[in-house]
């Protein structure tokens, strides 16, 4: 027999239906992870210790450190435990020193320290590349960053594959096994940047990360062309270049790059930062990476921050007596290059440089003085057009086996600054 529904009844179901609806689109305008699949993360709590650290890189700009795959070497990844133990001290360290950034490592190698669908587990973590850990280190960390009260920046090498024999072995499933997309050189295998299926690779790394973790930013360093040499890509540029010459095809392919990363990562989600660090001396950038950097910085639409590495100190000079590279000179002229409207210029800071010097050829004990890096933020600080600083790397400030006493040093004297 038909069951018939009373007036009030259907009332009633077309209400609580629609209340279902509006409480969910709701969630998903309020960018609140809704239950069931979906490809975003729930947003992270902006309160807090987190909260202000985004007030203070709003307001101050990035006071920031890189964390590489090198340092990770050191931390134990056996146990979820032991890794959050180890990945809560390292932070910890980082924000006593007023920072507000950590620049992490996530795909040194084309692997990953994070869950992916394009890239291998990298051979960090178990010795093995593709080896499952058995968690999430990424996830760790960035709840890790935000509980402490840092920014967490998601830094990933585009092109580089395999750096000498680093890592030995590439996994079964690694994107690299399939050798069309690949070029080698005397110092390992990259990614073929005349490739669109590499571009494309790339940024769909990129927009997993952006779409399935709450990273602050994404950062690329100075890897891009590694070589000069006419016969590493001389097939594709026959087929592709075009009326370009070589060095201007080479830079056009990594402009594509950058430009199609930049639009995805704002696409995936408008409030992740993307950030270059390219090399300090922009001659190099443009000649022997084919980066432009100064179309970067300049224009919009390729990156939210430049940090070039400014990786000399004060008194350094090259054997013809130039000190053109020196801090304070080099920065400056950074900081009068052409910056669009909204891009930010960064020093990377040389911090691996304490106790051992940049190789000055005029003879200088900055590094051994214990407060280089604190002078450097200074000059930055009192440069209106620089926003900025990172220091090269957490193990240069905390891994006190050499140069204990100058490192600690340093440290007190960047924490001074930057809470003073």
């Amino acid at each position: 027999m038909k069951k018939t529904i009373s007036p009030l009844a259907r009332i009633i179901t077309i209400f609580t239906v629609s209340m279902v609806l509006f409480a969910l689109v709701g969630k998903i305008s309020r960018g609140v992870k809704p239950t069931g699949n979906t490809d975003t993360p729930p947003p992270a709590d902006t309160g807090g210790a987190y909260g202000d650290a985004l007030s203070d890189y709003e307001k101050n700009g990035m006071k920031g450190i890189w964390i590489s795959y090198i340092e990770f070497q050191s931390v134990d990844f056996s146990s979820r435990e032991n890794f959050a133990d180890d990945i809560s001290e390292m932070f910890e360290n980082c924000k006593n020193m007023g920072l507000n950034t950590v620049i992490v490592h996530a795909r040194p190698f084309g692997d990953a320290f994070y869950k992916s669908s394009f890239f291998p587990y990298s051979h960090i973590m178990t010795g093995t590349q593709g080896t499952d850990v058995g968690y999430d280190p990424m996830e760790i960390m960035i709840e890790t960053a935000h509980e402490i009260g840092l920014r967490f920046e998601a830094w990933v090498n585009p092109y580089r594959v395999k750096l000498y024999n680093h890592p030995k072995e590439l996994a079964a499933n690694n994107p690299a096994q399939k050798s069309t997309l690949t070029i080698t050189t005397d110092s390992g295998i990259y990614y073929n940047p005349a490739l669109q299926e590499v571009r494309d690779l790339v940024t769909e790394g990129v927009v997993e990360i952006v779409k399935n973790y709450n990273v602050d930013g994404v950062h690329f360093d100075d890897y891009f062309y590694p070589d000069t040499a006419k016969e590493l890509d001389e097939s594709h540029y026959a087929a592709y270049s075009g009326n370009l010459s070589l060095e201007d095809w080479r830079r056009e392919n990594v402009n594509m790059l950058i430009k199609q990363v930049y639009a995805a990562v704002k696409q995936a989600n408008p409030d992740v930062e993307f950030g270059i660090s390219p090399q300090g001396n922009d001659d190099n950038n443009y000649n022997m990476q084919y980066s432009d950097i100064k179309l970067w910085l300049g224009e919009k639409g390729y990156a939210d921050y430049i940090m070039p590495q400014l990786y000399w100190g004060f008194d350094y000079t090259t054997k013809s007596g130039s000190d053109r590279y020196a801090f304070k000179n080099l920065s400056y002229e950074w900081s009068q290059y052409k910056k669009a409207d909204g891009v930010k210029l960064y020093m990377g800071l040389g911090a691996y440089r304490i106790g051992d010097g940049d190789g000055s050829y005029t003879e200088s004990d900055e590094w051994q003085k214990g407060d280089n890096l604190a002078a450097m933020m200074q000059v930055t600080k009192a440069n209106p057009r620089l926003d900025g600083y990172a220091l090269y790397s957490y193990n240069s400030m905390f891994d006190r086996s050499t140069y204990a006493d100058i490192k600690a040093a340093e440290v007190k004297a960047v924490t001074e600054f930057n809470n003073g």
